[in-house]
């Protein structure tokens, strides 16, 4: 219905979308993300929606919107979710592509040292590439790459970059841990940046047994930048 601009969505690349969907047979509507105020994100061929979706948001471009008619056994079959759709049900899906997330290559991860140090008082970044896009606003979901290290040590504890797929974090005041909504203020689209967080504003007293962060342990971070919207 419109072409949007920018790459076109392949396998492994994120697309987020606003939806409705409404029975092929007499338009009833099923769901639809705009009434719950948050787009919805699908990474291509991963399995994570049905198979018209998966085949139909092929070639999107960020701006677009595309209907997608879907025939039963590419939507529920005889085994459909909900009170609306019955067995056998054509699905019809008007999609508003947000924006396009290119999935990345885990070889492409910064080689980053980090060395161990004593606990900081106050937040200390460092812009390691200066970005080049549009700049991160609060009320934004951020796309990131995040590399996490323990303070004290500099060992490696965790990293989006193995999956080749970026993560989303809700860029607002109250969100995630404190550290990181500050220590990406102004950061551009296309840029990366070293950040400690003193430990009061990553896990605190409690540390992180799952990440293997003691308690009272700062946090390293090194961020980039995928896209914003």
């Amino acid at each position: 219905l419109v072409e949007g601009e920018g790459p076109a969505a392949t396998d492994g690349d994120t697309v987020v979308v606003h939806y409705g969907g409404v029975r092929s047979e007499d338009g009833t509507e099923f769901d639809n993300s705009y009434d719950r105020g948050e787009p919805f994100p699908v990474t291509l061929g991963t399995g994570g929606v049905i198979q018209g979706w998966e085949q139909g948001l092929i070639g999107v471009k960020a701006g677009g919107q595309r209907q997608l008619d879907i025939p039963a056994d590419l939507a529920y079959g005889d085994t459909p979710q909900g009170d609306v759709i019955q067995p056998g049900d054509a699905l019809t899906f008007v999609i508003d592509v947000v924006a396009v997330v290119a999935a990345t290559n885990p070889a492409d991860e910064p080689d980053i040292v980090v060395e161990g140090a004593e606990p900081r008082a106050d937040l200390l970044t460092t812009d390691l590439v200066e970005g080049d896009g549009t700049e991160l606003q609060l009320g934004q979901t951020a796309y990131v790459h995040l590399i996490a290290y323990r303070g004290d040590t500099g060992e490696q504890v965790a990293s989006t970059w193995e999956s080749g797929q970026p993560q989303g974090i809700t860029y607002v005041e109250d969100g995630s841990l404190p550290g990181i909504i500050e220590g990406m203020a102004g950061m551009k689209v296309g840029g990366r940046r070293q950040m400690v967080i003193p430990y009061e504003d990553a896990f605190g007293p409690e540390g992180n047994p799952d990440l293997g962060v003691p308690a009272n342990t700062d946090l390293v971070l090194v961020i980039d930048l995928i896209a914003a919207f």
